[in-house]
């Protein structure tokens, strides 16, 4: 799939905020958060929001607020063989303060490693109960059981009462009804989850002050799941503004692209994203809801069930980059990047811009050769495409059909079938449904 050159340019500057966030070392509360949405907050005016450490939201709590600034482990001569600031993947995310010395076979059973990737480093967490730990390649282990200890094991963190921060963006459009944008700030250094979709969205709200839209458009940069039932708790009463909604993450990488239906199945962002694959040359993959994932599955879960999906390029699990060390810079791309950036304005650009229309001359095809819309013989090689987009618009605007339904029946792309109608509106040939019919 080929990027038009503005797209991208746009995939470079994605590129280069990601890489300004990658050195974060961000979790579900605390300071890297919000380091993460000041950058954020230099092209896009993000409203930045706090929820109290204890506060209730829905059967959850906000959690204790983490923070750390150094860690490591080094052996009696104050040699760090492990060390945070090296790479912060390395302390078990929300670990709580420790320092001590212990000897290997202790400190062994607050370490993780993957054995079948050994010069990665895992990402792990413990959010929820309090542990410490630390992170490592295989062979930084086997150093460690060279070496025999005992360690000096240093872990400099808080874990005490404060807030958990999120942002939001909200973009007028001419209606209320919202297109929903959401995408997760909880991973430390991780490249592609999830500087890439913070990078992103980042963008796309920047483009979207430049444009007039007919929607609204919500975009929310949140802690993975705390943060959306956070959000979900505090905007329980206008849920039903939200028409279509979309989970971002994963979208640097050289796979995909993934598009993962709603709990609905066949909602409005359902059948747009499908659209857009289907017409794009990247060998995608649709996959249905399951409740399990990323953010969709606390915006799908029953009590809310609201339209929203989850676009990646990699499926996330699937790829052996995934959660470890190897999610770096060199493992995106600018050209991905503006890839899943077109693919998601695309699939937006459907929802913004469906209506349903009525032809106003049904009886008959109306004369377009008159009109000077009808393509002449000899001319642009593109000509029978448009007159045919024309006259699928003109065939099935009986006030049933939107446009979606009419480029899917006719397998055309959306933005064909849109042009062709702007085309005949223009030539007062069809109108907005709720306009009277005229005699021919």
């Amino acid at each position: 799939m080929s990027c038009a050159a503005a797209d991208l340019a746009l995939g470079e500057q994605m590129y280069d905020l990601a890489a300004r966030l990658f050195p974060i070392c961000r979790s579900i509360t605390g300071d890297g958060v919000r380091q993460t949405i000041d950058i954020l907050s230099e092209a896009v005016p993000f409203e930045r929001h706090e929820i109290a450490t204890g506060t209730a939201v829905l059967d959850w709590e906000i959690p204790k607020e983490w923070n750390i600034t150094d860690a490591y482990i080094a052996d009696s001569n104050g040699n760090r063989i492990i060390d945070f600031r090296q790479n912060n993947l390395h302390v078990l995310n929300y670990s709580t303060p420790i320092r001590t010395t212990l000897p290997l076979a202790e400190l062994r059973t607050h370490i993780f490693t993957l054995p079948e990737q050994p010069d990665l480093i895992p990402y792990r967490t413990s959010y929820y109960q309090e542990n410490w730990g630390f992170c490592m390649s295989q062979r930084q282990l086997l150093e460690l059981e060279r070496i025999g200890g005992p360690f000096e094991v240093v872990i400099d963190s808080s874990l005490e009462p404060g807030h958990l921060t999120f942002a939001e963006y909200v973009h007028r459009g001419e209606i209320e009804d919202e297109i929903l944008l959401s995408t997760h700030v909880c991973h430390p250094s991780m490249a592609n989850d999830n500087c890439s979709g913070l990078a992103l969205l980042t963008v796309f709200a920047r483009e979207l002050r430049r444009r007039k839209v007919r929607h609204s458009f919500r975009i929310l940069i949140i802690p993975g799941t705390i943060g959306a039932l956070t959000w979900l708790a505090t905007h329980e009463g206008q849920l039903d503004r939200i028409k279509a909604g979309l989970v971002v993450s994963g979208v640097g990488d050289p796979s995909g692209p993934t598009y993962k239906r709603s709990r609905r199945g066949n909602a409005a962002i359902d059948r747009a994203f499908e659209h857009v694959l289907r017409h794009s040359q990247a060998e995608s993959k649709i996959l249905d809801f399951f409740p399990y994932g990323y953010d969709e599955r606390q915006f799908c879960s029953p009590g809310f069930n609201l339209p929203v999906g989850l676009f990646q390029r990699g499926q996330f699990a699937t790829y052996p980059e995934y959660h470890t060390s190897a999610d770096n810079l060199d493992f995106i791309s600018a050209e991905r990047l503006a890839e899943s950036y077109a693919t998601i304005r695309n699939a937006i650009d459907i929802i913004d811009q469906d209506r349903v229309l009525l032809n106003l001359y049904p009886k008959g095809e109306p004369q377009l050769g008159r009109r000077g819309i009808y393509g002449k013989i000899g001319g642009a090689s593109d000509a029978w495409r448009r007159n045919l987009a024309m006259l699928w618009v003109l065939n099935l605007s009986d006030g049933r059909h939107s446009l979606l339904d009419i480029a899917q029946r006719a397998d055309m792309p959306f933005a064909e079938i849109s042009a062709a109608a702007d085309l005949l509106e223009g030539a007062d040939l069809v109108a907005p449904a709720n306009a009277p019919a005229r005699a021919v």
